[in-house]
């Protein structure tokens, strides 16, 4: 399997993850065009993509989910609470949408994916974990925290692409209202780079890559994110290779930032 990030951040958010024979999108956040744009930069086959996976409901998670599910004529799969927020901002629709559950695993293709549950303030928010063959993937990147559930769908994965939203200290003196930061910072929030770094370290004895995701733009940096990750990791930040994807990667990047299984 491969995975690549095709936008990750506030402003977008949209990984694609392909096996032997077809591909699935997690999460559509940006414009259907611009999607298709980054996927062909990233060398992908649009035609390849089996389904679409959608996390939750905000906007830089399904900004083009409708319009590419049925320009690609591939069905959506989301909880019931994402579902009804679909619906709410789109109405009826010609996309193929499919409910899925927390805990119960469906096929896509050659894929065996299981929704987790998040804790996010949005719906009904998961996690995916994606399985090919004897690979799996752990998705999850818009959470306050990391429950035990979560954990264990992560520490059956060879590899997790993880968020690492903020840096307390540049969130602290940042410019956000006290309000937001108090958002950012709850248990439906967002990760922290010292959380994601203590996920990881639970996780050192069961994965293999790990690559850290949707990065605030003005409340963190790669650097920090990977330096906190790579801390966290200690003595196993050898055996576990870490990237970070691309916060906000524009026009002139060339977008395509993953791993191979």
């Amino acid at each position: 399997m491969e995975l690549t990030v095709l936008a990750s951040g506030s402003k977008g958010n949209c990984t694609c993850i392909r096996g032997e024979r077809g591909a699935l999108l997690i999460d559509v956040g940006l414009s259907a065009r611009e999607t298709l744009r980054r996927l062909a930069n990233a060398g992908e086959d649009a035609s390849t993509i089996e389904g679409i996976l959608v996390t939750h409901e905000h906007i830089d998670h399904i900004k083009g989910v409708d319009v590419l599910a049925r320009r690609l004529k591939v069905p959506v799969y989301a909880t019931a609470g994402t579902l009804e927020v679909f619906y709410e901002k789109y109405g009826p629709t010609s996309a193929e949408v499919r409910r899925c559950r927390y805990g119960e695993s469906f096929s896509v293709g050659d894929f065996q994916v299981e929704p987790f549950a998040a804790s996010h303030d949005a719906r009904e928010p998961c996690g995916f974990s994606v399985t090919e063959g004897d690979l799996r993937v752990g998705c999850c990147t818009d959470t306050g925290t990391v429950t035990a559930t979560m954990f264990d769908r992560l520490a059956s994965c060879d590899a997790v692409l993880l968020e690492s939203n903020h840096c307390p200290q540049m969130l602290e003196n940042g410019p956000y209202p006290a309000f937001l930061k108090s958002r950012i910072r709850s248990s439906h929030g967002h990760l922290s780079n010292p959380d994601a770094a203590r996920c990881l370290q639970r996780l050192a004895d069961h994965i293999h890559v790990a690559m850290l995701a949707h990065l605030s733009e003005i409340n963190n940096t790669q650097e920090k994110a990977l330096l906190s990750a790579l801390e966290g990791l200690g003595f196993y930040s050898d055996q576990v290779a870490v990237t970070v994807a691309e916060q906000n990667p524009g026009p002139e990047h060339p977008e395509s930032c993953g791993f191979r299984l």
